[in-house]
């Protein structure tokens, strides 16, 4: 099984626009993100299709991973590194199946631990929790609490990403809490130098203590 990548795990807008979100997700790598996920939930199937490819073509210059947001077919058409599925958006072991062994299989986990240990079992490379904090994405979205995270590090052997409202400022609490990853939408792509912002962002994995 692959190991997904600690840091900053950076999700893209949502946009028409390819050459804008191309010139963000760029500046994003530049900053030194870890991770990208595509995440679009139009049902516009020519711009997904030509978003998604640009975006694993940019994303492999740097060495990153593309993961594509709760459309398996997609990530498999445009040989994406990986797809996220949600509770209702396919079967994991299917994800699996279908892009092989060395494509990354991720799951959102919401609150629930329980959850995390049945997409573990079904062999996700990566777990996901949330809400943490309020999102302007997601601004009704229920909420995690930290204690999720604590509880799950004994007993969850892939990387723990968290989800929802991070910001420069909370960020360091989840991370103390047994987070390996950040996933950020809005504190990186609505960053008036989304470069810097990554950049500040990373540097919170670069204080962590060693193990």
């Amino acid at each position: 099984m692959l190991e997904f990548p600690g840091g900053l795990y950076a999700l893209t807008p949502e946009t028409a626009d390819t050459g804008r979100l191309l010139t963000q997700v760029e500046a994003a790598l530049t900053g030194g993100v870890a991770a990208v996920q595509y995440r679009d939930k139009s049902g516009d199937v020519v711009r997904r299709h030509e978003q998604a490819s640009e975006l694993v073509a940019l994303c492999r210059r740097f060495g990153v991973p593309l993961i594509v947001n709760d459309d398996l077919r997609l990530a498999d058409l445009t040989d994406a590194d990986g797809v996220h599925l949600g509770r209702d958006d396919g079967s994991l072991r299917e994800a699996r199946i279908i892009l092989g062994r060395d494509k990354f299989v991720g799951a959102s986990c919401y609150q629930s631990l329980d959850l995390a240990l049945a997409a573990q079992a079904a062999g996700a490379d990566y777990v996901a929790f949330g809400s943490f904090f309020a999102s302007p994405t997601k601004p009704a979205a229920q909420r995690a609490g930290l204690d999720l995270l604590r509880d799950a590090a004994p007993v969850i052997q892939v990387p723990l990403v968290a989800i929802g409202g991070i910001t420069l400022a909370n960020a360091p609490q989840l991370l103390d809490a047994g987070a390996d990853s950040l996933a950020v939408l809005s504190a990186l792509f609505d960053a008036s130098d989304i470069c810097a912002s990554a950049h500040d962002l990373n540097q919170l994995f670069a204080a962590e203590p060693e193990e």
